[in-house]
């Protein structure tokens, strides 16, 4: 088993799957569990998951993300929603505002790196239509898209990308 860091080094955004590959069901609940691990404002958890296997809903959710097609070759695609009235009760505005966002994307990103330990991969879609997928997925009231995450088998590995040096992005205060 890969220690956190290899984990983390190993995650790239992967656009092409192998459609004929399940994701199993025990794997799928690791990684749910795991997203619901994640660290969240007042251990609110201030959002839902929403899990979609079915082929026509993945493929409505290609062309709400201007039609990405790695949504429907996937055979699951994970919807971060957050729930921003949850988070507001305890926290007001910042909470309904920020909190709950923050609360949906810690754990999309945890989640991600869940799919890649248990030897599959994904890709983040924060690019898409929020009103088509509250649509698609039927979301109830209070609760807005965030993120969605494409996961499955890959059928390629990409080429690692560069990445900025940490001196362009840190700064140190002393």
């Amino acid at each position: 088993m890969w220690d956190f860091f290899e984990t983390v080094r190993h995650r790239h955004s992967v656009r092409s799957y192998q459609s004929d590959l399940p994701v199993e069901k025990e794997k799928l609940n690791a990684i749910i569990e795991t997203a619901c691990s994640a660290p969240s404002a007042g251990d609110l958890q201030a959002y839902k998951i929403i899990v979609v296997s079915n082929n026509e809903k993945r493929q409505a959710l290609s062309n709400a993300a201007q039609e990405q097609s790695f949504i429907s070759e996937a055979p699951i695609c994970l919807v971060f929603c957050s729930e921003p009235d949850r988070s507001a009760e305890k926290y007001g505005d910042r909470g309904h505002d920020l909190y709950a966002v923050q609360d949906a994307t810690i754990a999309a990103a945890y989640a991600q790196l869940a799919v890649v330990a248990a030897g599959m991969a994904s890709t983040w879609i924060g690019y898409f239509d929020e009103a088509m997928v509250k649509q698609i997925i039927e979301l109830e009231d209070g609760l807005t898209p965030i993120a969605m995450l494409s996961l499955g088998y890959p059928a390629e590995l990409p080429e690692p990308t560069t990445r900025r040096r940490l001196d362009e992005i840190v700064s140190h205060l002393d």
